[in-house]
Order: structure tokens, then C-alpha cells, then sequence
């Protein structure tokens, strides 16, 4: 039964949740910046972004439909180019994923900082994207509730601020959009300023791939429903919202800086007074939360396929009991706010990263689209996307990217693109270190060969002289000459030899006349004496005669040993001949 829990299929409304309180989220700042950069003409270009989205409808249809895979853009790459190509689109959306992480849940922040001023506002965030990053750890079904929550009650606040417009036009008449659309433009000419609020109103559509990095979780048939549901969320919400706002205020107001951040919120308190605007407020902290929600989601769906195709560490396959694999949504999480902990909460400066990537993103999908016709004309799909659709859709992107990358920031603040490389660039080396990870450690290997190999050979060389040095000087043998002595005494012996000479082998030896008797023991006890001892090989010699200095001379002439190196005890008084007789034997007991 817990197996069924785990893979429980996403139904239409908790996919379109998922990835629509992303797409949704645009209409608390998309207008603002349309009509900043396009003024009058802000609906307009919201419009033609809705067209832009109805073209890509077919395109990700296509590919989704035929690649039923997730991991969006980089599964439709990977199945038709390279893995180096596809995973320059996962590193784009996973830098478009984590934007969308920080500037989301800051966001929201700041807006339910407009209800409780005490609140600390990096505090906040990243206690927010904990919360998050638990919940989708928590399982993908669970994660789904919440998202259809935030989703319902989004969609409902807008019904609510609609309807409080209307009624307020219907009461006072709509003549300031007639003003406004008579005013002069503010940048230029009438094509300049659709250009660049077409640019900026691109940034309405972020999200719209977030349905294609967990197409596996969602039930069959449903992708193509989330597509058509998040394209006409946007498609009437965004113009719209624009439209009234055009209709209550002058456009120098809706240009100010008050109003671009929290313009939905004024519009409220103007036609509905304080609680509309606070359900407004409330409304942009949930369904922002919830587009960091989308992020976590998505992100999950991403890096696991990237994971299971070995472009990133196995570490990160491990799963939850739930079935989530949270390792993966953990370090997305510490990435999010080490980010944020960067900017220090400045999260404009993650504009360019947010816009450019995802931006990038939808282009390649539309490049994945024309490989999967050219290369994959055999794989069956449920719909097809036309060259001409393909084409403009493109097209429109690249020129949306342009925009933005040419587009002035205030003050001296970096460019959009420099901020993008600045995320970009480390993460593609990270990729491509994995890419070609044993080619890079082959190159090690081999350069730590050409640097070390020298050094090995002439250190094993010296291992070799120094091991025959070593052999030379413990080969010289030793000899000591035993009156029969107990084991003790020869212990001593060899506890002497081991402690100061470099020896491995030893000569014991009893000299003895004709008439003497040889302890019975003595053979017994040397040969113990070689196990206790086995670093040193014990010979034992019986030799007949009388030990003398004659005796020593010969020995040491017979078995070239020193008489330096030949050892006796120490001598009683009844010993017939003097030490300096002795030719210069040792005495060491």
C-alpha cells in the first residue's frame, strides 16, 4: 500500500496548480513592467506574449508527447544531440529554478511585510524556502494540496479585484485609459516601446516549462491539459490586470516606483479600500510561495533524470520513505540561500539570471522541437507543432532575450548579462567537469606520472641500494663461544645481539676436550632459543678442543668472522689466559 502512495499519478488540477502558481504569479509584477517600459501599449504586448505562449503549446506538446520524459529542455536535447548540449539547457533551467526560488520567496516576504512591519525579512525567506524544501521532501502528492490551495485562492483574489474594478468603472467611467492612450510615449517610438515591453513582458511566461520537468508524475493525458490551462490563465489575467490599471491611474503614477512594486495592491485599496488590498497582499505572499513550490518540484524532477544519466554525483539518487529524493532538494535549498545570503536580499540582481535562463530555456525547447522532427521522424507524438509556428515562436524568444540583454539597469547596477554569467559560468564548469569527469582524471593521472614517475624511479632505486645496504651489514655473522651456559645466560646473549649489533644470523659454539661432557639440555635450549628469536637464524656448533686464542684465530680465519665479532662471558679466576691474550674478543656478559 505505501508503494501506491509513492507513485501516486498527479490528476489535471494539482499539475496545473503546481505549475501554474508559478506562471500566475507574473500578474503581481508583469503589468507593472509592461507598462514601465511600454506604457499605453502594455496590454498589447501582453497579448502578443500570449501568442508567443499559444505557439510554444504545440511545440512542448510535441516533444513532451513524444519524449513523455522528465527533465523538459534537457530530455529533449539529450534524445536528440548530445549530452554536452543537454545539459547546457539543464544548467539554464536549474539557474532559472533557483532564481525563481529566491526572488519568489523574497518576494513574498515583502509583501507580507506590507501586513506585519516587525517581520525580518531574510529571516523570513529563508524560513520560507525551509518550509518548502520539507513539504516537497515530504512527497509530491502532499506538496500537490497545498499548491491547489494557493492556486484556488490566487484565481478567486483576482475574480474579487476584477469585479471591485468593474464595478468602480461602471460608477466613475473608464476616460483615464483614454487619457493614457492619447499621452505621448515615453520611450521613443511606438515600435521601440512594444519592443521593450514585449522584452519585459516575456518575463510573464516564466514557468510555463516547469509542467515538462514532471511530466512522470502527472497522469496520462494531463500535460497538454496543464499547457492549455497555464496559457489561458495568462492570456487573461496579464492583459487584463494591465487594461484596468491603464483605466485607474495616469501612467507616470503606474511608472513610479511605489506602484511597481506593489501595484495590484493599490489598485485594491483604490476601488475596494483596506481589506482588498490586504487580500491582495495575502494573495501575492501565497501564490509567490507557491511558485517557490514549483521551483522545488521541478528542480527535483530535473537533477534526478540529470542523476540517473550521470551527469551529476549517484549521492543525490537516494530517496525518502515518501519516495522523494530529498538529498537533491536539500541542496537546492542551501543553494537558494546561500544565494540569497549573497545578494543580501537584493534579489534584482538575480533579474538577469531569472530572465535570460528561462528565456534560453524556451529557445532550446523550440531548437529540441526541429532535432526531434529532423532526427526522430519515426517516434510517434500526439500532436505536431508546424515549421512556420516553430519558426515565429523561436524567433520571438531570441528577440525577448535581446531585449533583455540590452535592456539599460538603473543606476550601477550590473547588466542583466553579466549578472547571468556570473551564476552561469561557474555552474556549466561544475557540469562539464561531470561531463568529462575520466577524460579530466585521465589527464591527471597521466600528469601525475610525467611529474612523479622521475621521482618514483629514482626512489625505488634507493629503496633497492639502501635494502642491500642494509642486507650487507646485517649479513656479517657473530659468534659466541658457551661454556655450556643455562638458557637464561643465553638469553642474555641474545637479547645483547638484537639490542646492539646489525646482525641476522649467529654462531653458538662449545669448545670441549675429549673427556668433557656436553649438557643435554644445551641443544633443546638453543633451538628454543631460534623460535623466541626468528629475526635471527641460531647455529649451533660442537667443536672439538680446547677453547684458546689459537682456537679463536682459526675460526675467524676459517669462517672470515672478526675476532672483534666474536662474543664470550665474562671470565672466572681460574681462566687460563688474559683478555689482551684473546686476540680481541668481547666480553658482554
Amino acid at each position: 500500500m505505501e508503494t501506491n502512495k509513492i507513485h501516486k499519478k498527479l490528476n489535471e488540477l494539482a499539475s496545473t496548480a503546481i505549475s501554474g502558481n508559478d506562471i500566475s504569479s507574473s500578474v503581481l509584477y508583469v503589468s507593472a513592467l509592461a507598462i514601465a517600459f511600454a506604457g499605453q501599449y502594455a496590454w498589447i504586448t501582453l497579448l502578443i506574449v500570449s501568442l508567443v505562449l499559444f505557439l510554444f503549446r504545440k511545440i512542448y506538446g510535441e516533444v513532451v508527447g513524444a519524449l513523455p520524459l522528465n527533465g523538459g529542455a534537457y530530455n529533449a536535447l539529450l534524445n536528440t544531440t548530445s549530452k554536452g548540449m543537454a545539459s547546457f539547457a539543464a544548467t539554464l533551467t536549474l539557474l532559472s529554478y533557483m532564481a525563481t526560488a529566491v526572488i519568489s520567496a523574497n518576494e513574498a516576504i515583502h509583501y507580507l511585510h506590507h501586513l506585519i512591519p516587525a517581520m525580518p525579512i531574510i529571516i523570513s525567506t529563508i524560513v520560507l524556502l525551509a518550509f518548502f524544501a520539507v513539504l516537497t521532501i515530504g512527497g509530491i502528492t502532499e506538496s500537490s494540496k497545498v499548491a491547489i490551495g494557493i492556486f484556488i485562492f490566487h484565481l478567486s483574489s483576482l475574480f474579487i479585484l476584477a469585479s471591485f474594478i468593474f464595478y468602480f468603472l461602471l460608477q466613475n467611467g473608464s476616460s483615464m485609459f483614454i487619457e493614457n492612450w492619447n499621452a505621448p510615449v515615453t520611450n521613443g517610438s511606438i515600435s521601440n516601446a512594444i519592443f521593450l515591453g514585449f522584452a519585459a513582458s516575456m518575463l510573464g511566461v516564466s514557468g510555463f516549462e516547469s509542467s515538462a520537468n514532471f511530466v512522470e508524475e502527472q497522469q496520462k493525458g494531463v500535460f497538454p491539459k496543464t499547457l492549455r490551462n497555464m496559457w489561458a490563465i495568462v492570456s487573461i489575467i496579464n492583459p487584463l490586470m494591465a487594461v484596468l490599471a491603464l483605466a485607474l491611474f495616469a501612467i507616470p503614477v503606474l511608472q513610479s516606483s511605489e506602484f511597481q512594486n506593489t501595484l495590484l495592491i493599490e489598485m485594491g485599496h483604490y476601488v475596494g479600500g483596506k481589506w482588498v488590498a490586504t487580500l491582495i497582499a495575502v494573495d501575492a505572499f501565497l501564490v509567490l510561495s507557491g511558485a517557490v513550490l514549483t521551483s522545488f518540484v521541478g528542480v527535483s524532477g530535473l537533477l534526478e533524470r540529470m542523476t540517473l544519466d550521470r551527469i551529476m554525483p549517484q549521492f543525490f539518487l537516494k530517496k525518502s520513505s515518501r519516495g522523494s529524493s530529498y538529498r537533491i532538494i536539500l541542496m537546492f535549498f542551501f543553494l537558494s540561500v546561500s544565494v540569497l545570503l549573497i545578494t543580501n536580499g537584493d534579489v534584482k540582481l538575480l533579474a538577469g539570471v531569472y530572465t535570460i535562463s528561462f528565456l534560453s530555456v524556451m529557445a532550446l525547447f523550440g531548437i529540441g522541437n526541429i532535432l526531434l522532427k529532423v532526427k526522430r521522424k519515426s517516434l510517434p507524438r500526439p500532436e505536431v507543432a508546424s515549421w512556420l509556428s516553430i519558426f515565429i515562436a523561436i524567433s520571438a524568444v531570441v528577440i525577448a532575450l535581446i531585449g533583455n540583454i540590452t535592456m539599460k539597469t538603473e543606476g550601477d547596477a550590473p547588466s542583466n548579462l553579466v549578472v547571468f554569467l556570473d551564476y552561469f559560468i561557474p555552474s556549466i564548469i561544475f557540469v562539464a567537469f561531470m561531463l568529462n569527469r575520466t577524460l579530466i582524471l585521465k589527464f591527471l593521472l597521466n600528469a601525475m606520472h610525467t611529474i612523479f614517475d622521475p621521482v618514483r624511479s629514482l626512489v625505488l632505486k634507493m629503496d633497492k641500494k639502501i635494502i642491500k645496504t642494509i642486507d650487507k651489514i646485517n649479513s656479517q655473522e657473530f659468534v659466541f663461544f658457551t661454556k655450556g651456559d643455562n638458557i637464561a645466560t643465553l638469553n642474555k646473549v641474545m637479547l645483547y645481539i638484537i639490542k646492539n649489533e646489525h646482525t641476522k644470523k649467529i654462531k653458538i659454539v662449545l669448545a670441549h676436550g675429549k673427556d668433557e661432557v656436553i649438557p643435554p639440555n644445551l641443544p633443546m635450549e638453543i633451538e628454543f632459543l631460534g623460535k623466541e628469536y626468528p629475526e635471527i637464524t641460531i647455529e649451533f656448533l660442537i667443536i672439538e678442543g680446547q677453547f684458546s686464542p689459537k682456537l679463536i684465530k682459526e675460526l675467524s680465519k676459517k669462517w672470515k668472522i672478526p675476532i672483534n665479532f666474536m662474543f664470550i662471558g665474562s671470565p672466572s679466576d681460574k681462566f687460563p689466559y688474559k683478555i689482551e691474550e684473546l686476540g680481541g674478543v668481547r666480553l658482554i656478559i
